[in-house]
């Protein structure tokens, strides 16, 4: 999904790749322009993994580096162990899913599930632009709940999912690369634009890590001498709350 690796769990692997699989290997043919016959790769490096599990390289002999960088989406891979440990790093070794996780298996309706379950109340095009995809695949034949946004915008959730309201949301530190600040597209809701040059900028690759106060980024944080140190952003409040969370946090890093 979205051209990189996931990690989920085994009853929605078939569902979701399928669901995403045409619109994927679309995208992957106008970004590329290559008229690779994927078909015949994916058949070659099937009757490969038959025999069990590959290294990247040895997959990239068989079919080409260019192909490679395709072939999952036509052919459903994962990544097997020992593949990505602390000891081994790179997670360069495949296998079929088949293998590992059974025949493929599909589920209506599953992929609109799970987004509405992470990020819902949203709007059609917002669960479409996660799934690379467009409206009109979404299968939205559902039990689901409608709303209207200000704006006047169609919401989507799925029935007796709590909705935010009027409720306070303690301070919490989140580390480097945190998924909450980058997610998969951009709003203002947890980190403000004027602030987001702050921590993702070119002198800044791997970001920085945060802290949030009622639930937005206020500003960073860095874990020296045994303390959590602050760096705000501006002035705001909860800093009795915030310097606690803080002394646990620390605690926690120190008996690592």
């Amino acid at each position: 999904m979205r051209s990189t690796i996931h990690l989920v769990a085994k009853a929605d692997y078939w569902p979701l790749a399928l669901a995403i699989r045409d619109g994927r290997r679309t995208w992957w043919r106008r970004a590329t322009k290559r008229t690779i016959d994927m078909d015949a790769a994916a058949e070659t490096a099937r009757r490969a993994l038959a025999g069990g599990p590959l290294k990247r390289a040895e997959l990239e002999a068989l079919v080409g580096k260019d192909a490679f960088h395709g072939l999952g989406l036509w052919l459903d891979m994962v990544r097997v162990p020992p593949s990505g440990t602390w000891e081994r790093r790179r997670a360069d070794l495949y296998g079929l899913a088949e293998t590992w996780i059974g025949p493929p298996r599909e589920e209506p309706g599953l992929l609109v599930r799970r987004y509405l379950q992470g990020f819902g109340p949203s709007t059609p095009q917002e669960i479409a632009s996660f799934a690379g995809l467009t409206v009109k695949e979404l299968n939205l034949d559902l039990d689901l709940r409608r709303f209207t946004a200000e704006d006047g915008a169609e919401l989507l959730d799925v029935p007796r999912a709590a909705l935010p309201g009027d409720v306070y949301a303690p301070p919490r530190f989140l580390p480097t690369w945190d998924a909450t600040l980058l997610v998969h597209a951009r709003r203002a809701m947890v980190i403000r634009e004027e602030d987001r040059p702050r921590i993702f900028n070119t002198k800044l690759p791997q970001s920085l890590p945060t802290y949030l106060i009622d639930g937005t980024a206020a500003g960073t944080w860095r874990y020296e001498n045994g303390r959590v140190e602050l760096d705000p952003w501006y002035a705001h409040g909860d800093r009795e709350a915030l310097e606690e969370e803080g002394r646990v946090l620390a605690q926690y890093l120190g008996d690592q």
